[in-house]
């Protein structure tokens, strides 16, 4: 088991592998580094090697398909992931190791959008995205993570050995910082300087497509793991909308004594039934995510007396 491995998730890096690999060195000495490469053309996997990097690889196109692979192969006290565009500070991995080895702490979140992020990076609506998602989570899952799409994190060992991977892509932040809330595990944030990627380099995060797909990813998970609040909600839209039809019929019944709008009060009838299937669709599911986080609990056990075991092995 490794001390601290460095993930570097990397596709055609060419252009900043060689220093971010050689930049963790200096900053981790004592840290494994480990490349995993995506599909490159560009000879970014020999640039990692000849760097000093462990380089293995990922065949499966997507981010969430390489993390999913490192974190089942690699075993380690501490995890540094970090993209491999050269944008995030190897000064600041010593402070976050620090925080997981001897603060226990199960993820530690870089945060770029409390120092230089709006500044240096480029791209605005990239700025919009982020500080939207930032709102959407911390509001519907009453958490106070600072930077959800951040590509520099640490972790602990119970952390990536219960963490089910399920995106394929660049969504794989919000899903870790969701799930880190969800499961009640110790989040901090540290404050890092970021800068734009140098000349030459180009981000392979599309603003628009996978913009969509990340808030599509917090609406299934918020679906997933608020079950209650996320169907009660659509009843009560139904109760609302029926209600809002019904009204007028009942004043004109009242006023006449006739229901000349037969359909609508059909319409109100079935949108009624909806809102209640809705409500207690929500209750039945609440009640199977908190036996899911009961076992979740029983895997923490079993993932710590794991890590102990072979740390006594070692």
């Amino acid at each position: 088991m490794d001390e601290i491995a460095v993930l570097i998730p990397c596709y055609n890096e060419s252009k900043t592998i060689e220093k971010v690999v050689k930049d963790f060195k200096e900053a981790l000495p004592n840290a494994v580094i480990y490349v995993y490469d995506n599909n490159s053309s560009d000879e970014s996997d020999e640039l990692a090697k000849n760097a000093g990097a462990v380089v293995r690889y990922e065949h499966q196109q997507g981010k969430g398909n390489v993390i999913r692979r490192m974190f089942s192969e690699i075993d380690a006290k501490c995890y540094i992931m970090v993209d491999a565009d050269d944008t995030y500070p190897a000064s600041s991995a010593k402070e976050m190791a620090d925080k997981v080895l001897v603060d226990r702490v199960d993820m530690v979140v870089g945060d770029r959008l409390s120092s230089t992020y709006f500044e240096e990076n480029k791209r605005p609506f990239h700025n919009f995205g982020n500080s939207l998602v930032r709102g959407s989570i911390n509001t519907l899952f009453k958490s106070n993570i600072k930077d959800i799409m951040t590509g520099y994190r640490a972790f602990s060992y119970r952390f990536v050995k219960t963490f089910p991977v399920l995106s394929k892509g660049f969504e794989i932040e919000t899903e870790m910082s969701i799930h880190a809330v969800d499961k009640n595990m110790y989040v901090e944030n540290v404050v890092i300087e970021y800068k734009d990627r140098p000349e030459g380099s180009t981000s392979k995060l599309n603003t628009y497509s996978d913009g969509f797909k990340v808030l599509r990813t917090i609406m299934r998970l918020f679906r997933t793991y608020r079950p209650g609040r996320f169907f009660g909600f659509i009843s009560l839209v139904l109760v609302l909308l029926a209600l809002g039809f019904f009204i007028p019929i009942v004043i004109e019944f009242i006023q006449t004594g006739l229901v000349p709008k037969i359909p609508t009060l059909i319409v109100c009838g079935f949108s009624t039934i909806a809102a209640i299937q809705s409500f207690f669709s929500g209750q039945i599911l609440k009640t199977i995510y908190q036996k899911n986080r009961q076992d979740f609990e029983m895997d923490l056990y079993r993932v710590t007396s794991e890590m102990d075991m072979k740390i006594n092995n070692k």
